[in-house]
């Protein structure tokens, strides 16, 4: 470009910090206290990374009741970005009955939930917000145990050749995995038949 008497200006490629704010980060309030005395009292939430194709990357975020496990809501994306996780967040709120005493939701610190965005809505919503410890994920154990369960249990036993395949296979697994997959927590009922009986 020199030759010809031209010049380029190099355009700096832009860095994005995804460090949590120390204002934003909560403390580990739920302190692996994994049982609830009701439904909507304690939820825990995260993001996992899954395959499709030949190596595109989705992701699946998703919101547990620990009352009786049972997945709240989900979405699944393109992108690990906040837009994700507010969906979720904003979808589990939509179909909840929360009782007076608020409710508590426990995340990682993925800069999705130290957020201004998500601290937003913990506020409007009058929530508490609880988050595990830098490099403790036994903190959101339940939570872990539920994506290691979803793939070893249906995920890592297909290859997806497109999202949509990846997308209906993940709504059909959540929606056994709430209605008819036991568990001996509860003494060999599903999430939602106990939450039914309890409730009864």
């Amino acid at each position: 470009m020199k030759l010809v008497g031209l010049q380029a200006k190099i355009r700096r490629k832009k860095k994005w910090d995804h460090r949590p704010s120390d204002n934003n980060v909560a403390d580990n309030i739920l302190n692996r206290e994994f049982t609830a005395a009701h439904p909507n009292e304690k939820w825990v939430t995260d993001i996992t990374e899954l395959k499709y194709g030949e190596g595109q990357k989705a992701y699946l975020s998703a919101v547990l009741d620990l009352y009786d496990n049972s997945i709240v809501s989900y979405e699944i994306g393109h992108r690990n970005d906040n837009e994700l996780v507010f969906k979720t967040i904003k979808r589990a709120l939509a179909t909840a009955t929360l009782e007076d005493e608020k409710l508590l939701i426990h995340s990682d610190r993925g800069f999705q939930y130290t957020s201004n965005g998500f601290k937003k809505i913990v506020k409007k919503k009058h929530l508490t917000h609880s988050m595990s410890r830098v490099g403790k994920c036994i903190d959101n154990g339940c939570m872990e145990s539920f994506w290691g369960t979803l793939k070893v249990e249906r995920y890592y036993l297909h290859h997806y050749q497109s999202f949509k395949e990846l997308q209906k296979d993940i709504k059909n697994y959540i929606q056994f995995y709430n209605q008819d997959r036991l568990q001996a927590k509860f003494n060999g009922l599903s999430p939602i038949e106990y939450r039914t009986k309890a409730i009864a």
